[in-house]
């Protein structure tokens, strides 16, 4: 059972839970248990950090002022995930992704070089 901590009160709660049953708190869209609520922490307002408020896209109600939304996308996590993205990665993961999506192949050319070693055994 995945787990977090309600925003109010600190409880342990099920990662799946629609609100806190310790502070009724909640945690997920009404009518959309699947969409989780995002808050803002203390007096600041979540559009300060939202990619869609600084880039102009957002069209909440509620902005510039929203302190709940269910678009929230945090900006400086975007950025990072970019970066990840943008890396070129090692040479190891690269052999491996490889490995992952030619098995098939490996598998034949396995099973021709067993064959081979038998034939010239018996020779």
């Amino acid at each position: 059972m995945d787990t977090t901590t309600c925003p109010r009160c600190k409880q342990t709660i099920n990662s799946q839970a629609v609100t806190c049953p310790f502070c009724r708190t909640e945690l997920k869209a009404y009518g959309h248990p699947g969409i989780p609520l995002h808050r803002a922490a203390g007096d600041e307002y979540l559009c300060e950090t939202c990619t869609y408020h600084i880039d102009d896209t957002c069209n909440y109600p509620k902005r510039p002022h929203a302190k709940e939304c269910t678009l929230y996308q945090n900006e400086e996590e975007r950025k990072l995930e970019l970066q990840q993205k943008n890396q070129k990665p090692s040479l190891n993961v690269s052999i491996n992704n490889w490995i992952r999506r030619n098995q098939g192949l490996l598998m034949i050319f396995g099973l021709l070089l067993i064959c081979f070693l038998l034939v010239l055994s018996r020779s």
